[in-house]
């Protein structure tokens, strides 16, 4: 076997056995999950880094991040919020635990100070974790066939529901089924990540307004 071979194949595996080593022992947060994955990145395709991840240059443009990408998260938002979620809190008996964000109701200083930690940890790190780094990877790994593909974006669906664990069962199906639409714009756009940053982004600014509101 090749070095660079051998390399390709240690990495992944070494820097996701790392990162699931701190979600089990309770360290784990988004942002420190993107910063490893950045670095094995790094060590990987060194100076492709970016790339590798989908942050293609020649894919930034105006009206793509800011017109379309903001319609396309409110979209997203208004169907997960007024179509799936009725739906899954029907089949699951359970409503999705917004606890955690009742303290934001009517703050403004604390929700402006979300909106920075979610576009860090949500928009950029969870798209770089989910998206750019483990979807990627997998299609390294197995191909992009059509069945490699359908697993790739379920699986990754699951596991993004999953680390939201805290809005409960019907919390984690609803966000496993947001992760896939965005795994599939991922797909769409060609590993656009910068795209995807976007559009997450807007996801969840949409739900801060709707936090700030009581709306949820």
């Amino acid at each position: 076997m090749k070095k660079t071979s051998l390399k390709a194949k240690l990495i992944p595996v070494i820097s996701i056995i790392l990162c699931c080593i701190l979600y089990f022992s309770g360290y784990f947060q988004m942002i420190i999950a993107a910063l490893i994955l950045l670095v094995a990145s790094a060590i990987e395709y060194k100076k492709e880094l970016f790339s590798s991840l989908g942050f293609q240059r020649k894919r930034i443009n105006v009206k793509g991040l800011l017109i379309i990408a903001p319609l396309l998260g409110i979209a997203i938002f208004l169907f997960s919020g007024y179509v799936m979620m009725p739906i899954v809190t029907y089949l699951t008996g359970q409503p999705i635990d917004y606890s955690e964000f009742e303290t934001y109701k009517g703050n403004l200083p604390a929700i402006l100070g979300l909106f920075v930690y979610v576009w860090l940890s949500g928009a950029f790190g969870e798209e770089i974790v989910f998206r750019g780094y483990l979807m990627r990877q997998f299609t390294k790994f197995f191909g992009s066939r059509k069945i490699s593909l359908v697993i790739n974006i379920l699986l990754f669906g699951f596991l993004f529901g999953w680390v939201h664990a805290y809005q409960g069962i019907s919390g984690q199906i609803l966000t496993g089924i947001t992760g896939m639409i965005l795994a599939v714009i991922f797909h769409i756009r060609k590993n656009d990540l910068w795209f995807n940053i976007a559009v997450h982004g807007f996801i969840d600014t949409v739900a801060l307004v709707y936090m700030y509101y009581g709306w949820l």
